[in-house]
This record gives structure tokens, sequence and C-alpha cells, in this order.
């Protein structure tokens, strides 16, 4: 009978030992290292990169610790896969392994920045209780897509995306496990198609194997074509879908904006980020022209958040409309950039002495504070930028 197992699945490494990448993380006298030898249980959060060994952490993690794994996306699971998993009668179905009720319970979600707020919520008290320990992914910055009671009980752990030698390292188990021969070639390709991410590579030989039975350039580029044409969250597509939005909304294009838009929800873009983009579009572009489009933006936000897809998409789709056809004033943007840059030139300038906080009686006695009147028609700045006019 054909094994049917992914590759992936079949190559994945069962203990640190076999682990590739995140030295900073992994290596002798290294956090995870650490949690592990010791058999640490604590919450924490793996954020980086699609492709650089999160999921595989987690297992190694739980595995070390004897501890039941619950595995979950947060594309598709809800709180009644988490109440499944409190439920003692229901972990003999979810449970990987054998069920013992004196087991910890490890909870790996896969994706947690697509849970919503509500869903954060009722999942804090398991973990503040340690009913549950959570294992989230994500690649996205865990400060703005965790809920902050949540966020506060898990430690964050960055992962780096991995290297071409790295990447090398895999393709040789790969090599080994399917006792094939890839050719320096057809390894350069995949190191340069896999940019960082061992998924992508792992996944294009297991198809390129599965179509062709061999290895080369020819039949990557083939198995290319045929299956791997697709938008990337991380590749050019993209960033040229996400420029194309912007720069219509700019243009006051709303029918432009509203299908770049509807490609990257269908796509599989997640609608937070989009809406982020929103909100810098409101005070970027539009600015002073109509302060209120900032109100409106994070209203969008904040519906996309609490709400999710597929409703939030009309939420979306409002902003949109919206920020497209208001009127737009750059000048705010363009005098913090230019602000900042002075900044950065001269550095920490003396600030007059009238505007200083007189704190102390020394500070005082020094003049901090003297003749400063609230409504002064006189220039603020430091002497070196007297006159100088960011906002115009």
């Amino acid at each position: 009978m054909e094994n049917t197992e992914p590759l992936a699945s079949k190559i994945r490494p069962k203990s640190l030992k076999d682990f590739i990448g995140q030295e900073h993380l992994v290596d002798a006298g290294k956090p995870l290292r650490i949690a592990i030898e010791k058999k640490h249980l604590f919450s924490f959060i793996l954020w980086g990169p699609p492709g650089v060994g999160k999921t595989t952490l987690a297992r190694i993690y739980a595995e070390a610790l004897s501890a039941d794994f619950y595995d979950l996306s947060a594309v598709s699971a809800g709180k009644d896969d988490i109440r499944k998993i409190i439920d003692p009668s229901s972990r003999a179905e979810l449970a990987t392994g054998q069920v013992k009720k004196e087991k910890s319970k490890i909870l790996f979600l896969d994706e947690i920045h697509r849970f919503n707020k509500s869903q954060q919520d009722f999942l804090l008290p398991y973990v503040e209780s340690g009913e549950l320990t959570l294992i989230g992914a994500t690649t996205e910055n865990p400060s703005f897509e965790v809920i902050s009671p949540l966020l506060s009980r898990c430690r964050v752990f960055v992962l780096n995306e991995l290297s071409p030698e790295e990447i090398s390292l895999i393709i040789a188990r790969v090599e080994k496990s399917e006792k094939i021969k890839i050719d320096a070639e057809a390894k350069d390709w995949l190191i340069g198609m896999a940019n960082g991410d061992a998924r992508q590579a792992i996944a294009m030989l297991d198809a390129t194997l599965h179509l062709y039975g061999k290895i080369n350039i020819k039949n990557l580029t083939e198995t290319l074509q045929s299956k791997f044409l697709r938008y990337d969250k991380k590749g050019e597509e993209h960033y040229n879908t996400i420029s194309a939005f912007i720069k219509s909304m700019r243009a006051s294009q709303p029918d432009a904006a509203l299908y770049y838009m509807c490609r990257m929800i269908d796509s599989g873009e997640d609608p937070k980020f989009i809406a982020r983009r929103m909100v810098v579009f409101a005070s970027e572009d539009i600015g002073l022209a109509q302060p209120t489009a900032l109100v409106v933006a994070n209203a969008v936000f904040r519906a996309v958040e609490t709400i999710g897809l597929p409703e939030c998409a009309e939420n979306l789709a409002h902003g949109v409309a919206y920020l497209s056809q208001a009127k737009k004033d750059r000048s705010s943007y363009n005098a913090y950039l230019e602000a900042m840059a002075d900044v950065k030139k001269f550095g920490n300038l003396p600030i007059p002495l009238k505007i200083r906080n007189p704190v102390t009686k020394l500070m005082k006695e020094l003049d901090y504070g003297k003749g400063y009147d609230k409504y002064t028609k006189e220039d603020l700045l430091p002497d070196k930028l007297k006159k100088k006019k960011y906002l115009k």
C-alpha cells in the first residue's frame, strides 16, 4: 500500500537534536532548550514568518513534558473546540496519543491572530487557571493581534527566517528520507524559491515527487506553474496588491480600491492587515482635509477585530468607499517626516528655558519656566530651528 503520509510529517524532527534553525532559542543555554530540559510548563507565543519551525517546536515541547497535545487552527476553530478540550469526556477524541487524566493539556493554536477578541476572552480564564497551557503561533505582531490580558500571561519568542544553509540541510533530510539525489542546480533553485520558508521547499519537493518521481529543474518549474502560482502573503504579489489598493484609494478611485480589497480577501489575507493599512491611510493621505476619516478607519478596524470574516468584509467595503472618496491632504504626514529628519540631523537641541518644567527650586533659580505665556505667539522651537515651518 502506498505511503500517503505528507513529506513534511515524515521528516518532522521529534526532538531538539534534529531541529534545524532558531539557535537563539534552542542552542545550549537558550530559553526554549532550558524550558524543555527542565520540563518547565508555561504559556508562550511563537512569532515568526511561515515555515520556520513553530509547529515543530510546539510538538517537541509537548512531547518533552509528556503532555496531551491539542492542535487547532484559529482559522477554523472556535469556542466549542476549546470546550471539548476542557471537557474530560471529549479528551479521548482530541488528544494525541494515550490519554491520561493527570497529564497537562497543551493547546497549540496556530494563527492565533485569527481568533477575535471574544474568542480570546473565552480562552483567557483557562490559561489564567493553568487548566490549559497555551502555545500560540503567529506571523503577525502579537502586540497588535493578542489581547493584553492574554499576552501578559504568555512569553513571546521571536523566530527568524531560515538561512539558505538551513534550508539546504532540510533538503538533505528529504534526500535521505526519500532515498533520492538532488543536483546542485535544483538545490539552488529550491533554496531561492523557498526564501527562508522550509514549508515551501518541502511542499514543492513533495508535489514534484508525486507528479514526476524525479527532482530536477525542469520538473520543479513545471510543478511551480501547475500548482504553486498563488497569492503569497510573503511574496511579491502580496506587496503588489496592497500597493495597488493604497494607490487606488489615494487616487480617489473606489472601484479599483474595492477590487483590490476583494482580491486580498479572496486570497486569504488577514482582514485586520487590510484594516490597519486603512487606519494609516486615514492620517497619512486624508489627514486634515477630513479628520473624521481616522474615526471611520478606527471603527472599521474595531468591527473587523470583533466580527471577523465573512461579515466584516462589509465593514471593510464601507470604509474603503469612504476613504477613497474623502478629500486628501498629506500636509500633517509631510510635516512629521520633515520634523523627524531634523530630530535625526540635530539630535536633542536645547529646549527654550521658558517652556521647561520648573519642578524643583534649583530649576526655578535657573529660570526654567520664567516668562511662560500660555498663548504666546513667540516661536517655541529650539534656537537652531527658529522660524522653521513643518506644517505648510
